[in-house]
């Protein structure tokens, strides 16, 4: 029944949380985990919920993005009845929020068979099937089901949404911006609706200049059927650049690791090949992550490396993550440090952040 669902990504969504990450790339192109993008998760999941037809909408910054998802091979969305399209701004339309967005696609929308659309956002990391909140959707004939999980509320998220249910789980109230700090029942941008329904809500946005999609769906609580679905399992939301290193580096617990990537509900990326790592005779690794292709003649503690990161003698690198091609010259002194892509770190430097406030060290530089 999951192939009537059309999924959409946006992949720019709330990129203005990390700036320092997505100046160059969406925040579906953001490296996560060593060898992952955040596109991953959301395209993962939704093909792990049987849904053939993906569209990723991208606004800006998007050849990493297209690059990494390719023809969608990796998702097996490129055979005959399965596709991945990427949807970037058309002709002269540049949209600023997703109400926009989807309206610059409608015709892309009529052109797909699937009755119901699947909406979600790339700053999410969890691994959910979709499949039981489909059903739970077609059972209550909902109009919309709104996806929540109950957490609190990640530090400097912008707008959260908190759903207020009664006991059959129908929302009765969606409320913008909390006053007080807590666990709350948070909607975590993943939506169920009706593609006809969606496009008269967004004909009425767009005609009334009403262009926040959080605000419409709160104010169409009373006039549809709307649902809540519960997400139970692991669930993190990005929201500034503090939580994007703790995320990552939460990946050391290995209860959190088997959760997010399970057998049954895989999280699927494009290959690089690569050699084993390599580790000199005086290295010393401790309670860290490593993918292929490394190479490793110093000390590394607690740390995530990716592909192709090389670390020379002496160097000690603790608290970090290493994104790939990252060179790291002899006797370094790195703690608490996001080095992006293709750095190179002279020897004998020293970089130092705290785990509040990491420090960053864009793609590409020398230092």
């Amino acid at each position: 029944m999951s192939n009537n669902l059309l999924g959409l990504i946006f992949s720019n969504a709330n990129a203005k949380k990390i700036p320092e990450l997505t100046s160059l790339r969406t925040m579906g192109s953001v490296p996560f985990g060593g060898k992952y993008r955040m596109i991953d998760f959301p395209l993962s999941n939704m093909v792990n919920s049987r849904i053939n037809n993906v569209g990723i909408l991208a606004r800006s910054h998007y050849l990493s993005l297209m690059d990494h998802v390719g023809s969608g091979s990796t998702w097996d969305l490129s055979k005959r009845r399965s596709s991945l399209t990427v949807l970037p701004p058309f002709g002269d339309t540049h949209f600023e929020n997703m109400v926009e967005a989807i309206y610059g696609i409608r015709d892309y929308l009529y052109s797909c068979e699937e009755e119901y659309v699947l909406m979600t956002n790339s700053d999410i990391v969890t691994s959910i099937n979709y499949h039981p909140a489909f059903q739970n959707h077609l059972k209550n004939k909902a109009d919309i089901t709104i996806i929540y999980k109950n957490m609190t509320i990640p530090d400097k998220m912008e707008n959260p949404v908190i759903v207020e249910m009664d006991s059959s789980k129908k929302v009765t109230g969606l409320f913008i911006k909390p006053g007080s700090a807590g666990v709350y029942n948070l909607s975590i941008d993943m939506i169920i609706i009706k593609k006809e329904l969606l496009n008269s809500i967004v004909h009425y946005g767009i005609s009334e200049n009403k262009t926040d999609l959080k605000r419409l769906l709160s104010d169409s609580v009373s006039k549809y059927n709307v649902f809540g679905y519960e997400h139970t399992g692991y669930c993190a939301i990005i929201s500034s650049i503090a939580e994007y290193f703790n995320i990552n580096m939460s990946l050391m617990d290995k209860d959190i690791r088997h959760e997010l990537f399970n057998k049954e509900n895989p999280i699927y990326t494009k290959i690089r090949d690569d050699m084993p790592c390599r580790y000199g005779l005086n290295s010393s690794v401790r309670n860290s992550l490593v993918a292929q292709g490394c190479v490793i003649n110093g000390e590394v503690d607690n740390c995530l490396l990716f592909k192709g990161v090389t670390i020379g003698k002496g160097s000690k690198v603790s608290n970090s993550i290493i994104m790939q091609d990252t060179s790291i010259e002899d006797d370094v002194n790195l703690s608490y440090v996001i080095i992006d892509k293709d750095v190179q770190i002279k020897s004998g430097r020293a970089l130092s952040g705290y785990k509040s406030y990491p420090i960053y060290i864009a793609k590409r530089s020398v230092i």
